[in-house]
């Protein structure tokens, strides 16, 4: 699965080349948002199973899926993620083209998509899928305690 991170404002296109992707200020991680408000280790980002999932690494400006601050959170097509200042588009798949999102009906909200289990893997309704909840995503990397 071919998976990317597209600036919204300003930044680095992010291709998620591997399976467990560390993004922070330090030399050693695997993407690196040279910027004050981004922390050493500022978030991991795991491809598994036609969707991105992300961690917070306890960063002080924290990450942001569609506006609001998360430790974890599953990540879906066109989600916005912020990394402190930077924000970033998700696009899974080949093509290189985002698609603008529709406006929003009720019935269609990411909440009633996660319970419904109507998910998309690879872009096709995957209707044999679980139901997904972002707060009760599996820890990909054990919490910080040191800071």
């Amino acid at each position: 699965m071919r998976a990317r991170l597209l600036p919204v404002n300003e930044g680095p296109i992010i291709e998620l080349v591997k399976d467990m992707t560390v993004v922070g200020r330090n030399d050693d991680c695997d993407v690196r948002l040279d910027h004050k408000s981004v922390s050493s280790i500022h978030c991991v980002l795991v491809k598994t199973d036609g969707l991105i999932l992300v961690r917070d690494l306890g960063s002080t400006n924290g990450t942001r899926v569609n506006g609001q601050r998360v430790r974890r959170a599953a990540l879906l097509p066109n989600d916005q993620v912020s990394i402190a200042t930077f924000r970033y588009r998700i696009k899974l798949g080949e093509d290189s083209v985002v698609v603008a999102p529709e406006v929003a009906k009720p019935e269609d909200s990411e909440d009633a998509l996660l319970e419904s289990g109507e998910h998309a893997i690879g872009g096709e309704p995957n209707k044999d899928a679980p139901p997904l909840k972002r707060n009760a995503l599996p820890d990909v990397y054990p919490d910080r305690t040191d800071k």
